[in-house]
């Protein structure tokens, strides 16, 4: 699984919501960015090592839930102390966890305005599934 992070910020940029501070990327901007997202989408179909993939709506829409004392308690997103979060991912099956991760780093690449203030880097995670429930040692 090939996890691409980002933040709210990073999502606001594309959207043109909210940051003063910050230049929003033009539409053609955004749509280069689908491109190479559908490019790279169409290469992992066309190798055969597609398996799935989802973008993820923006933190905002998110819900974190956790119990206290038995009780459920909602946080509504975004969530102050939260840098980054999962904002899509891919899922492959590939040769190996090396080509797994020459595929995320293919990701890892993708194009992004010289004007565009990121707050690091992009990055992207990789990850095999476990379909193994972990078992103690005997």
């Amino acid at each position: 699984m090939i996890m691409m992070m980002g933040s709210q910020r990073d999502l606001d940029m594309l959207t043109a919501n909210g940051q003063a501070d910050r230049r929003p990327w033009t539409l053609e901007e955004a749509q280069a960015l689908h491109k190479f997202m559908r490019d790279w989408n169409n290469a992992l179909v066309e190798s055969g090592e597609f398996v799935e993939a989802h973008g993820l709506s923006a933190p905002a829409h998110a819900r974190r839930v956790s119990v206290r004392d038995g009780v459920p308690v909602v946080t509504e997103g975004p969530y102050p102390e939260t840098q980054e979060v999962l904002v899509g991912y891919t899922i492959v099956d590939c040769e190996s966890f090396d080509r797994a991760t020459e595929i995320a780093a293919q990701l890892a690449d993708t194009p992004f305005p010289e004007h565009a203030q990121l707050d690091r880097p992009w990055y992207v995670d990789v990850r095999p599934i476990d379909d193994q429930a972990p078992e103690p040692e005997v």
